[in-house]
C-alpha cells in the first residue's frame, strides 16, 4: 500500500499541529487510479443483496441499474456477455442477490459493482422468469376459459408434436391404435429439452398446423426436472400455440408438472398417455350413442309387440266371454289383426331404414376412403405446384438475364473499356470536364479501364 494511506491513527497530527503537506500534488487521474488500486485490491468476490432501481438494458446489450437498501445505495453494471444468461428479467423492485467485484469508473470518478451474475432473493431463476411470463400473458388473456376450443368429436388426422425417439410418443400411438385404429395420426419430430429445443418446437407446430385435414394437435413430452421442461415455458411456443389454427393439447411431464403451455393450450393432459384418451374419448362417446340408440329402438319395439300381444290378449277374452258376438266380431278381429301385422311391419320397415341410413352416413366417413380421396388430391397439387416452380424458375432466369444485359450496358465500366478515361481532381472529389477548371502545375487523376494515372497539368488548351 502507498505511504500516504499508512499513517497509524495513533500518528496523526494533532488539531494544533500544521498537517504534512505532501511532497507534490496529485493529479485527478493519478488520485483515482490509487484510489481504484486500493479498492479494487481490498475487495474480492462479493456478493450483495438489495432492491433494484433504475434499470436500464441498453442497445449495446449492457444492464445498468443501482443496488439499494433503506439506508444505502450503489451503482452497478452488468455487461453484455453474462447479462444474455439471465433467465428472467431484471426489473425494478425485485430484490436480487448479485456476485462480482467492485471497480472504480475512473472517468467518472464512482466506484461501481461490476456483476457476473444475479439470483432473485429467495426464489430461482427460472420460477422468476416462469412467474413474470406467466403474469405477462395472463394479462394478455392468453389463459382466458372463452378462448378455449372444444376438441371434435371424430377426429380424423390427429398431429404430434414431440422427440421421435421418446416414451411419449410410444404411449399416444398405443392408446389411439387401441382406442381409435381408424384415426391417422401425423407425426412431426422435435427436440424437446435443450439449447435451441424451444425453436425447434415452435417450427414444428406451424409446419404440422399447415398440414390439410388436421382436427387437432398433441404437443408434449415424459416427465424430467424444471430445467428439461424449460422449453414448454418459452414464450414463442406460449403464442405460437393460441395462434394455432385447431385445439391443442398440452401433454408435458406428469400430473404434478405445470408449464406456460399448458396454460395457453385448449386442453391440458396430465400425461402424453391422458392426451390420446382425451382425443379418443369424443369418439368412444359417439359409439356409445349409437349403441345406446340401438339398444332403446329394440326395447321400444319389443314393448310394442308386447302392447299389442296384450290387446290381442285382451281381445281374445273378449270373444270367449261373449259367444254370441264372436261370428259378428271375427271379421273385426282379422281386420284388427291385418292392422297390427301391417303397422309393425311398417315401423319396422321405418326404423330399419333410420338405422341403414345411420350406417350408411358412418361409412362415409370411413376414414381409408377419405384417405384415398386426400392422396389423391395432394399427388394433383403436387405435381401442379411443381409445374408453377418451373415456370416461375425459368421466367425469374431469363429476367435475370435481361436485366444483366442492360446493367452491362450502362455500366460506366464499359465505357471506360472502349478506351475512354476519366479525369479528377488530385483529391478525387470533382469530375474535370473543361480545362479551364484546371491549370498549369495542378495534378490530376486519370481512372482507365483498368488503373489509374497520376498526372500533372503542364500547359491548357
Amino acid at each position: 500500500m502507498d505511504d500516504r494511506f499508512a499513517l497509524p491513527f495513533d500518528d496523526l497530527p494533532h488539531r494544533d499541529e500544521a498537517p504534512r503537506r505532501p511532497a507534490r500534488p496529485l493529479s485527478v487521474s493519478q488520485l483515482t487510479a490509487d484510489l481504484k488500486r486500493l479498492v479494487e485490491g481490498s475487495f474480492g468476490w462479493i456478493a450483495v443483496e438489495g432492491e433494484l432501481s433504475n434499470c436500464k438494458a441498453w442497445s449495446s446489450g449492457h444492464l445498468y441499474f443501482t443496488l439499494k437498501d433503506d439506508y444505502a445505495q450503489i451503482r452497478a453494471v452488468m455487461f453484455r456477455t453474462r447479462a444474455r444468461l439471465l433467465k428472467f428479467k431484471a426489473e425494478d423492485g425485485l430484490r436480487v442477490v448479485v456476485r462480482g467485484r467492485l471497480s472504480v469508473y475512473e472517468v467518472k470518478g464512482e466506484y461501481q459493482l461490476v456483476c457476473e451474475t444475479m439470483e432473485p432473493q429467495g426464489l430461482g431463476a427460472l420460477q422468476a422468469a416462469f412467474e413474470q411470463l406467466k403474469r405477462r400473458l395472463q394479462a394478455e388473456g392468453l389463459f382466458a376459459a372463452e378462448r378455449k376450443r372444444a376438441l371434435p368429436v371424430l377426429p380424423r388426422r390427429i398431429g404430434v408434436v414431440t422427440s421421435a425417439d421418446g416414451a411419449a410418443l410410444r404411449d399416444i400411438l398405443r392408446v389411439l391404435a387401441a382406442r381409435h385404429p381408424l384415426a391417422r395420426v401425423v407425426i412431426r419430430p422435435a427436440r424437446v429439452q435443450g439449447e435451441g429445443a424451444a425453436e425447434d418446437l415452435v417450427r414444428a407446430l406451424v409446419a404440422i398446423a399447415r398440414v390439410p385435414e388436421i382436427d387437432v394437435v398433441i404437443v408434449g413430452r415424459g416427465g424430467g426436472s424444471v430445467e428439461d421442461l424449460w422449453a414448454f415455458n418459452d414464450e414463442r411456443l406460449a403464442r405460437a400455440i393460441a395462434a394455432c389454427p385447431v385445439p391443442v393439447i398440452s401433454a408435458v411431464g406428469h400430473e404434478i408438472d405445470f408449464t406456460i403451455a399448458d396454460f395457453v393450450a385448449d386442453v391440458r393432459a396430465a400425461t402424453p398417455s391422458n392426451a390420446a384418451e382425451l382425443v379418443v374419448d369424443r369418439a368412444d362417446n359417439f359409439r356409445t350413442r349409437i349403441d345406446r340408440a340401438t339398444a332403446r329402438l329394440s326395447t321400444a319395439m319389443d314393448r310394442l309387440a308386447d302392447r299389442r300381444a296384450l290387446a290381442l290378449d285382451r281381445a281374445d277374452q273378449r270373444l270367449e266371454r261373449w259367444p254370441v258376438t264372436v261370428a259378428m266380431r271375427d271379421r273385426d278381429r282379422e281386420q284388427l289383426g291385418l292392422r297390427l301385422a301391417h303397422a309393425l311391419v311398417g315401423r319396422l320397415a321405418r326404423e330399419r331404414h333410420r338405422f341403414d341410413a345411420i350406417r350408411r352416413r358412418l361409412e362415409q366417413r370411413d376414414v381409408r376412403r377419405v384417405t384415398a380421396e386426400l392422396r389423391t388430391r395432394l399427388v394433383r397439387a403436387d405435381g401442379g405446384l411443381r409445374g408453377l416452380v418451373e415456370r416461375r424458375r425459368l421466367a425469374a432466369d431469363a429476367r435475370a438475364r435481361e436485366l444483366a444485359g442492360r446493367l452491362d450496358a450502362l455500366s460506366p465500366l464499359g465505357v471506360l473499356a472502349r478506351g475512354y478515361a476519366v479525369c479528377w481532381n488530385e483529391t478525387r472529389t470533382s469530375i474535370i470536364r473543361s480545362a479551364r477548371a484546371v491549370r498549369p502545375g495542378d495534378a490530376v487523376r486519370v481512372t482507365l479501364a483498368q488503373g489509374e494515372l497520376a498526372c500533372r497539368v503542364d500547359h491548357t488548351e
